[in-house]
């Protein structure tokens, strides 16, 4: 313990005199960047080159170069560090906005407060270690093909295009707006076809024909990275037709390095690359892992004992490299073109410059859990409700005339489950029951927890006392669903708990709302008492009951550390909902195919054939929209745009947001039954109108074929805007309006 604090004390001395003296050309901040990396690529030893090729590279003192753990997470905000961050909703529940800046909002929230805590730890003179430093390996772009899969709620949804915007403004927000140096650096995770299931990971061969791999799985992660300059990318612990998709050929080298150009790092899932001698059995011992990794561009490796201090690194597979290239079987070289890729992050960073030349170095920690990125995370949490139900117009509550209101269900009042995974510790949290007794502080406000999420707490009333109880208030308020100890990562469900039949490995066994739950839903029914049914979640569950029986329904995704003030703000008519699903909720197992099946065939709103429980893109307001006057301007689908416009008129009573959306609809036989290709939200007073424009690219109006090329090909063409899918118009939105255009000629391949 001596030396490694000893050694970090040096490590950050020599850091402080390099930038000051100057003795080798990589320390001159005049240089070209290439140039200052390539100089300090060459004075490493074999040695120091394989050590910096784990995510615990440790310091090299005689080149004043600091010791950095590659690790940490910003999900949604600064994940996994002691300090108290501002915790945001879940990615599924920013996804549910519609509105992509709240991705870059959040991105620059999270990148500014891990910001503050890197810089303290540099001016208090300590190493950075695991969740400390600023290469967040975040945004999760994966595509939510199936709601069972436990870590869908880290994604923005089932729709390629939606993720790719969500995702390109999340990168955005991490990395900052200046030309030379990077806040922090977005990792686009994980590449590619990684969606389930949880259980057999790092040993399941995921199989995808070409037209499914580029029409739906690769769309997203070719736009962060030809477009968002994604400084990273992070391979995933699944094979891909064979081959694990840290040393895939195709995937690593034809696709990302060579037609996508990509110049970032990518680093491995974390294990990925022991498992392809564990799991896989691609290769038979560690030397031939590390060489078919770093062969294929895996420039990073995450892997040994997770969080152990830099010295360390020796025990990650990335250390055979150096007999690797003793042997002859990897050349020194392409180690250098890793080490190129890997330092110029961390110089883009701004670790090898006076903190007096990097515009980010002097963001204080009174950033941290400020005032305003409370009110951001309030503000988000808002935007994500999504109303399913409103019977009658029961909502919104009159806080002046409700008298008692009744908070029941095992999210009512239950912190932990609002945060989701890969989350920080958020100063306070609002729950559910916190935010109603504060909104509706002239009424009695009781909580009571009824039941757990699958069987009831021991001593606990039976349902029907319970109900006799509820039947004396004005209105009940059921906050039920499930929480992220269930479905997530690596879930932590009790093998011999009651919950464990519908759980496995972090993934759902069944869309089934859990019975325990819809058993005391019925008995509260059964009182005559008006039910508001909030559903917190990570994924769809299939209420199907609670959404016949209910007088209103709205979804909550994981909503952080605001969800109470923002559901009560809701409930109470102080901001009008109009989230949307990112992702449909189907009614019943019998609508999917099983998780290890990765054909989108009738899998998510653009393939599936049969009747939802709730479409995507679907939501409500307490207002009403109409829609009207859509044009068009044709132009060389070829060469040029398309211009789109229609008019959005508020016909009701209140002032609200709408999420305008435009879908695609092709004759063609392997194009989806539509397809997602403009989104934006729109506040709009009571009678208020407004023109909404949308810019078609040729790529938008063409299809991926069955060898997974897009072009654009002789087709009709039918373009749709309004609140929501054309099949599914919304009480609040009505019918869409619609355009039909034809492109005519030979087919034209766009990329």
């Amino acid at each position: 313990m001596k030396t490694f604090i000893t050694s970090a004390f040096i490590s950050c001395l020599l850091g402080t005199a390099y930038a000051q003296t100057s003795n080798y050309p990589f320390q001159n901040i005049q240089l070209p960047l290439e140039q200052r990396v390539t100089d300090l690529v060459n004075r490493l030893t074999l040695e120091e080159k394989v050590a910096q090729m784990m995510y615990t590279a440790p310091a090299i003192p005689r080149l004043g170069v600091p010791a950095y753990n590659w690790w940490n997470e910003a999900l949604h905000g600064v994940a996994r560090t002691e300090k108290k961050v501002t915790v945001f909703p879940q990615a599924i529940g920013v996804a549910a906005t519609f509105d992509p800046i709240t991705a870059f909002d959040m991105g620059t929230v999270a990148s500014t407060e891990g910001r503050a805590i890197y810089n303290q730890c540099r001016k208090e003179g300590k190493e950075i270690l695991i969740y400390h430093g600023l290469t967040y390996w975040t945004p999760n772009i994966n595509i939510f093909r199936d709601p069972r899969w436990g870590r869908g709620q880290e994604t923005y949804g089932e729709d390629p295009y939606l993720t790719g915007l969500f995702g390109l403004n999340m990168v955005k927000g991490l990395q900052g707006t200046d030309t030379k140096y990077l806040r922090a650096a977005a990792c686009a995770k994980h590449f590619a076809a990684h969606s389930g299931p949880e259980f057999g990971r790092l040993s399941f061969d995921t199989k995808v024909n070409l037209h499914d791999l580029f029409d739906t799985y690769l769309a997203a992660f070719r736009q962060l990275v030809t477009e968002g300059n994604v400084a990273g990318v992070m391979c995933a612990y699944n094979s891909l037709n064979g081959q694990p998709c840290c040393g895939n050929n195709q995937l690593m080298m034809e696709t990302l390095r060579l037609d996508w150009g990509f110049k970032g790092y990518v680093t491995s899932d974390c294990g990925a690359i022991e498992a392809f001698i564990t799991g896989h059995k691609s290769q038979p011992d560690s030397l031939s892992a590390a060489v078919s990794a770093v062969l294929n561009n895996t420039d990073l490796e995450c892997g040994g004992s997770y969080g152990v201090p830099s010295a360390d690194y020796k025990q990650g597979i990335y250390s055979k490299l150096l007999d690797a290239v003793h042997e002859g079987k990897v050349s020194e070289k392409r180690l250098d073109e890793s080490l190129m890729r890997l330092f110029t992050v961390r110089f883009r960073l701004g670790q090898f410059d006076p903190d007096s030349v990097v515009p980010y170095a002097q963001i204080p920690c009174s950033v941290i859990d400020c005032a305003a990125h409370r009110e951001k995370a309030l503000q988000i949490a808002r935007e994500s409700i999504v109303l399913l139900k409103n019977e009658k117009k029961i909502l919104p509550l009159n806080p002046e005339r409700v008298k008692s209101v009744l908070v029941i269900g095992p999210n009512a009042n239950n912190e932990k489950a609002l945060w989701a995974n890969y989350n920080g510790l958020p100063s306070s949290t609002d729950t559910p029951y916190k935010g109603i007794v504060e909104k509706f502080s002239k009424a009695k406000v009781d909580y009571m927890k009824g039941c757990d999420y699958y069987s009831t707490d021991k001593g606990q009333s039976s349902f029907k006392e319970i109900a006799k109880k509820a039947s004396k208030y004005d209105i009940i308020v059921f906050v039920g669903g499930i929480n992220a100890d269930m479905e997530g990562e690596n879930g932590s469900v009790d093998e011999n708990g009651p919950a464990a039949p519908f759980f496995k490995g972090g993934d759902k066994t069944t869309l089934v709302f859990p019975a325990k739950q819809t058993e005391l839903f019925e008995q509260l029914k059964e009182t005559g008492r008006p039910i508001v049914f909030v559903c917190i979640s990570g994924s769809a569950l299939a209420f199907c009951k609670e959404a016949r029986e209910a007088n209103a329904v709205i979804q909550f995704f994981y909503g952080g550390q605001a969800t109470g003030k923002a559901l009560a703000d809701v409930l109470s008519g102080d901001y009008n909902p109009a989230g949307r699903l990112p992702l449909t909720f189907y009614a019943s197992d019998s609508d999917l195919p099983s998780i290890d099946n990765y054909s989108m065939e009738n899998r998510t709103y653009r393939y599936f054939k049969g009747k939802p429980l709730y479409p995507f893109g679907y939501g409500l307001s307490y207002t009403s929209f109409k829609y009207s006057d859509l044009k068009m301007v044709d132009r060389a689908m070829s060469t040029d745009r398309v211009s789109v416009s229609a008019t959005v008129t508020n016909t009701g009573k209140t002032g609200g947001d709408e999420v305008v959306q435009l879908y695609v609809k092709h004759d063609a036989a392997e194009a989806p039954i539509v397809s997602l290709k403009g989104v934006q939200r729109i506040c709009l007073k009571a009678g208020e109108s407004k023109n909404v424009f949308f810019e078609l690219l040729s790529a938008d109006l063409g299809i991926v074929n069955k060898s997974g090329y897009l072009v654009n090909k002789a087709d009709h063409i039918t373009i749709y805007i309004g609140g929501g899918q054309p099949q599914y118009p919304t009480s609040t939105s009505g019918n869409a309006v619609t355009h039909e255009l034809t492109i005519t000629g030979e087919p034209h391949y766009l990329h």
